[in-house]
């Protein structure tokens, strides 16, 4: 015969293990520094500063002809 399974442990175990997967999936989506956040927030703007400075004139900007 087989060995007996307490199926509440069985389940408190499966239980236990899909939390431990799932928090750390949180660390890793979700776990960065305030520098690491704040440098990568600084270099997105200074991205966007440069592309912006490539842009011809304001007037294509909002859409209108330059002529």
């Amino acid at each position: 015969m087989g060995d007996v399974v307490n199926l509440k442990r069985f389940k408190k175990r499966a239980e236990r293990h899909q939390s431990a997967q799932q928090a750390e999936a949180n660390r890793t989506r979700f776990g960065r520094t305030k520098s690491e956040r704040s440098m990568d927030e600084r270099r997105a703007d200074r991205a966007s500063e440069l592309l912006d400075q490539h842009l011809l004139d304001q007037q294509r900007i909002d859409g209108e002809d330059a002529s």
